[in-house]
């Protein structure tokens, strides 16, 4: 099912990709969200890894490799929550409010001038952000 849900995201976000203009101002963003278990086990398994490779040690992490970008990450009930903010480009704005248990996103910004702000209000929701400014 996951993969059905992947490749569909895939196809919806390569069609609008290709819509849009070369220089157009803004930005393109698509988000994966889980709709059952193993969806959410996948989710988290790839943030979990992601954060592995990063040397992370804490359920919250930030990777900032540009000027001028912000991202906040603010997890309430804690208990087993993973959030990831990866923003590669300049200008990006980033926040990620987790207020239950088990839950995991990650958002992944490049380019330039991207914009997110995830809230996450129920237990074990997961999902995926990417965005693509064109500032």
């Amino acid at each position: 099912m996951f993969r059905k849900t992947f490749t569909a995201a895939a196809l919806v976000a390569t069609t609008a990709f290709t819509a849009l203009p070369a220089a157009a101002n803004g930005m393109f963003s698509f988000t994966v969200n889980a709709s059952n278990a193993q969806e959410a086990d996948a989710i988290r398994a790839g943030l979990t890894l992601y954060q592995i490779v990063q040397g992370v040690e804490s359920g919250a992490f930030v990777h900032q490799d540009g000027s001028l970008n912000g991202a906040a990450i603010h997890q309430v009930a804690g208990g087993g929550s993973t959030g990831v903010i990866h923003q590669d480009g300049n200008g990006h704005s980033a926040t990620l409010d987790q207020q239950g248990y088990g839950q995991n996103h990650g958002i992944f910004q490049f380019g330039n001038g991207a914009n997110a702000d995830v809230v996450q209000t129920s237990n074990g929701q997961s999902g995926l952000t990417f965005q693509f400014g064109f500032d």
